[in-house]
């Protein structure tokens, strides 16, 4: 995308900017306090937005609707319709978990670096090419230690015990 920022996102947003629902509440089940996880990640990025925790059901029809795609995904990033208005993500608890579990990772980590990866989305970064790729990764990894959790880019990060 063109209007990419070049000096990247800024950080330290405010947490009142930014709206967590839980759409399915096996969230709550399967993670702990996952509001306050997706909350903080995403006050790293100056974006108000709307995440809304969902489930694999939910997230494949917005996929097949949205992008023509009919299966669920890890994350949809929605950006606002009208000036001034937060964009939106939708996360998919259960390819969240499944995930998480390929990749030996914590779900609370791994949903973290979800609602990074869809802020850094609603802040025009994108991966379609390999150095738009790197770079977003770099955020990514970046924004990871702010918040004290594994880089996911990294062979081996937040491997569980």
């Amino acid at each position: 995308m063109d209007d990419r920022p070049s000096t990247g996102p800024a950080f330290a947003g405010s947490e009142d900017e930014i709206e967590v629902i839980v759409a399915a509440p096996a969230w709550r089940r399967h993670l702990r306090h996952p509001e306050q996880v997706a909350r903080r990640a995403a006050a790293l990025l100056a974006e108000p937005m709307v995440i809304v925790l969902s489930d694999d059901r939910d997230v494949r029809r917005l996929n097949a609707r949205h992008r023509g795609i009919d299966k669920p995904t890890n994350v949809l990033t929605f950006d606002a319709t009208l000036p001034g208005e937060p964009g939106e993500l939708v996360l998919a608890l259960g390819v969240v978990l499944r995930e998480a579990r390929a990749q030996d990772r914590r779900a609370e980590d791994h949903l973290a670096h979800l609602v990074i990866h869809g802020g850094l989305h609603l802040l025009g970064y994108d991966h379609d090419h390999p150095g738009d790729a790197r770079r977003m990764e770099m955020e990514e990894a970046q924004l990871m230690a702010q918040l004290r959790r594994p880089n996911p880019w990294k062979q081996g990060a937040g491997r569980l015990a």
